[in-house]
């Protein structure tokens, strides 16, 4: 191996565990929903470069956990409780089209399934980090699952942020997996109305699925505005 490919790992390595160190704050609250991000405070606090901090913001930005807007710093994402209410209604319509999509078409079920089944583990293991993460893959593939590429490319803009912002209140209500509890099996019953061709039934069941969710969310981790 050249030194260049060394230095190039190196360095690639680095900005990521800088990015994981900013990320740790961020879903322990220490760094707000819309907070600021100041590459050089941050650079300070960590001991490295600005240009360091810039680089692990900018992967924290493509996982959507951080917003940026030409000339100005990058801050944390945040969604009020009404945009979380209308994105489940825009989850609604196009999840639930994906479903149609996927059960009309025969898709192959196969990696949904193995996902509701790492869900499922990952609640009795009481892991909400895992969850979150495997949540967000069930959707995600469901889009995927629709053959429609245009589809998969607005969930993927969707999701990404929505679920970053889920995790981190997740993480800050300490409300853990019990908000789940039920809903595994709700994901599991999607499967099946998928594998089994249901295409009307799994649009519905989706449709229906995403107000339960918005409810969830409601009552269990949004920061409730007076």
């Amino acid at each position: 191996m050249s030194a260049q490919i060394r230095d190039d790992k190196s360095k690639d390595l680095r900005k990521h565990e800088i990015a994981e160190r900013l990320l740790s704050k961020i879903v322990s609250g220490q760094l707000s929903p819309g907070g600021q991000i100041s590459e050089r405070t941050w650079g300070q606090k960590f001991g490295v470069a600005q240009a360091s901090i810039r680089e692990a913001i900018n992967i924290l930005e493509r996982d959507g956990f951080v917003t940026k807007e030409s000339g100005r710093s990058a801050r944390v994402v945040n969604l009020s409780e009404e945009d979380v209410v209308q994105l489940y209604q825009v989850r609604a319509g196009l999840e639930g089209m994906a479903g149609y999509l996927a059960a009309s078409t025969g898709a192959d079920t196969t990696a949904l399934e193995a996902i509701v089944r790492e869900m499922r583990s990952a609640s009795e293991a009481h892991d909400s980090k895992l969850l979150t993460d495997c949540d967000f893959r069930f959707h995600l593939e469901l889009c995927r699952m629709s053959g429609n590429a245009h589809l998969l490319s607005y969930a993927q803009k969707l999701l990404r942020p929505f679920f970053a912002f889920v995790r981190m209140r997740v993480s800050v209500s300490g409300q853990g997996t019990s908000a789940w509890g039920q809903d595994v099996d709700v994901h599991q019953h999607i499967v099946d109305l998928v594998r089994d061709g249901e295409s009307e039934l799994t649009e519905h069941y989706v449709k229906k699925c995403m107000a339960r969710f918005a409810s969830t969310a409601r009552r269990n981790w949004l920061p409730h505005e007076q």
